[in-house]
């Protein structure tokens, strides 16, 4: 990468939701040459993509190639194969998630009060709300669509302007005791403004009369299409502002969803760059998976508490004519790295750290620990990636949680405890973590990429010397 921070801006930028984000890694993903599959598809490596005689396509993957699917167009799954890859080899994975802690659109959206037309919003995931107000909101995310023929399709939808805004209450309508301790309801005062209500607008309501007619013409208006067309929207409210790097010598950036999308972006480039250059001569395969859900829990169809991830590894090891007992020693040969951004010191409340464990902005990849299995971290996991870190000349430092505060946990507990990889948590350091604009080091971005690129060319080569 020769400017990090401005090729993850233009990522970021691109990626107001975990359907956007898919969709920008699955565009950079084909432009470096990967092929997509499908997952109603049979995988195989005996044949040229075809259609059998039973009817269902089968797409090849073979040794030396490069592959991604998607499940729900909003979790991704993306593998080189090695050139001299054979049955038993190891996968490296880098898992990641693509959902932040965000505003979504409720499935009865209209509200009117007081003559102000609202739409009603559900908190999704742990924000800070209070970050929410007076900033400039849109609207982004998918839409069902009917189109030509009476069939339907998924579109991507992407408001750029500012249309909505979530304001706060008069200083002077306030006593002391509110403004010293500012605790919005979430329910009650998280319900944006749209607009005011206009009497000529409503009588003419078209398409879905679950959300007002100023809205689906809005959103018709993107999409391209009548707004009766529309018949059924899954929408996030999304900062309008992009990202941007500030400091005295530009060393910080600053952008909404950094918790997780730079590890959905640092993932990509590594694994792009490896397929490029590394992955002829490997007898493994680099993988990076990015899912849903992570933020309410990872419990779905295509979060990480599903079955997404032992079933990539096995489908792909089938396609070599593994068996069932070469696929367990995949799996115990295997490592996951779990990328989630860690909890930088902060200037203004630094006792909130461990005097022993205080990571800062701009001085490597966190390495995260705790002993409750909040992370997956042992010593085993911790060594191994501080090795990858050598070889990478990738600084590393390491986070504990205080005993009196909270930790926050990561999908690298559940894949560890259902598909039983070998898994470190680390994350790249951050401020304000889950506010609407959180803030990480210009520096971590590529030196937090150049120790994932190590660990998909380098992790057999270091395991191997290992006799735990």
């Amino acid at each position: 990468m020769s400017d990090p921070a401005a090729g993850f801006l233009a990522f970021s930028d691109a990626s107001p939701t975990p359907f956007h984000v898919v969709a920008e890694s699955s565009a950079r993903l084909v432009a470096a040459g990967f092929v997509e599959l499908l997952e109603d598809e049979i995988w195989t490596a005996e044949a040229e993509s075809s259609r059998g005689i039973d009817g269902v396509k089968r797409a090849k993957v073979a040794a030396g190639g490069k592959y991604f699917y998607t499940r729900n167009k909003s979790t991704i799954v993306a593998f080189a194969v090695g050139g001299a890859y054979k049955p038993g080899g190891a996968f490296k994975i880098v898992g990641a998630h693509t959902d932040s802690p965000v505003l979504k659109v409720k499935p009865r959206s209209t509200k009117s009060t007081h003559g102000f037309l609202q739409v009603a919003a559900e908190t999704y995931g742990g924000g800070l709300w209070h970050t929410w107000f007076d900033r400039d909101l849109s609207l982004a995310g998918c839409a069902i669509v009917e189109v030509e023929g009476g069939a339907f399709e998924r579109r991507l939808v992407h408001v750029r302007r500012p249309i909505l805004r979530c304001p706060s209450l008069c200083i002077h309508l306030q006593s002391g005791e509110e403004r010293a301790a500012f605790k919005p309801n979430k329910e009650t005062h998280l319900q944006p403004v749209l607009g005011m209500v206009e009497e000529s607008l409503n009588e003419a309501a078209d398409g879905d009369e679950r959300h007002c007619p100023q809205l689906l013409s809005i959103l018709a208006a993107e999409l391209g299409c009548d707004p009766k067309a529309i018949k059924d929207v899954e929408l996030t409210l999304t900062d309008t502002q992009p990202g941007a790097t500030w400091g005295a010598s530009n060393e910080f950036l600053s952008a909404p969803r950094l918790d997780n999308q730079i590890h959905c972006f640092t993932s990509l480039e590594a694994l792009i760059g490896y397929a490029a250059a590394d992955a002829a001569a490997d007898a493994g395969i680099a993988m990076t998976v990015c899912f849903d859900h992570e933020e309410v829990g990872s419990e779905s169809a295509h979060g990480a508490g599903s079955p997404v991830m032992g079933e990539a590894i096995s489908r792909v090891v089938g396609c070599f004519g593994a068996s069932s007992e070469l696929l367990q020693i995949t799996l115990r040969r295997s490592f996951l790295i779990s990328a989630d951004v860690a909890h930088s010191i902060h200037p203004n409340w630094g006792a909130k750290h461990d005097s022993n464990h205080q990571p800062k902005l701009n001085a490597g990849t966190v390495i995260k620990t705790n002993d409750n299995q909040r992370y997956a971290t042992n010593s085993v996991t911790g060594f191994l990636l501080r090795q990858m870190a050598a070889l990478a000349k990738a600084p590393v430092q390491e986070f504990v949680v205080r005993n009196d505060c909270p930790c926050g946990t990561t999908i690298g507990p559940i894949i560890s405890a259902r598909v039983g990889l070998r898994t470190v948590d680390i994350g790249v350091p951050s401020l304000s973590m889950h506010s609407i604009r959180e803030t990480i080091g210009v520096a971590d971005i590529a030196t937090n990429t150049a120790l994932f690129r190590t660990f998909f060319s380098s992790f057999e080569a270091l395991d191997v010397k290992c006799s735990f």
